[in-house]
């Protein structure tokens, strides 16, 4: 049988910079979508993930729903 699993070598957390080129938004867009007091905040995009004291990342599959929901909207 053929495993689905994401390759071991793929990373599951992206980091800033990653998920910027991920997603193709600047760190600042991303910032306005974290902030909820920017009027770009967005409650879907998925939260920080704390990876060590000054160090964050976002789980790749909470990233990947996210796009799915964005372009199911969009159609």
């Amino acid at each position: 049988g053929g495993n689905s699993m994401a390759p071991t070598n793929e990373p599951l957390i992206l980091r800033m910079r990653q998920l910027a080129t991920f997603i193709g938004l600047s760190r600042s867009k991303i910032y306005e979508m974290l902030n909820e007091s920017s009027e770009r905040y967005d409650p879907d995009f998925p939260k920080q993930i704390r990876l060590g004291a000054s160090a964050v990342g976002w789980d790749k599959s909470e990233v990947l729903a996210w796009l799915e929901k964005r372009r199911q909207q969009r159609e």
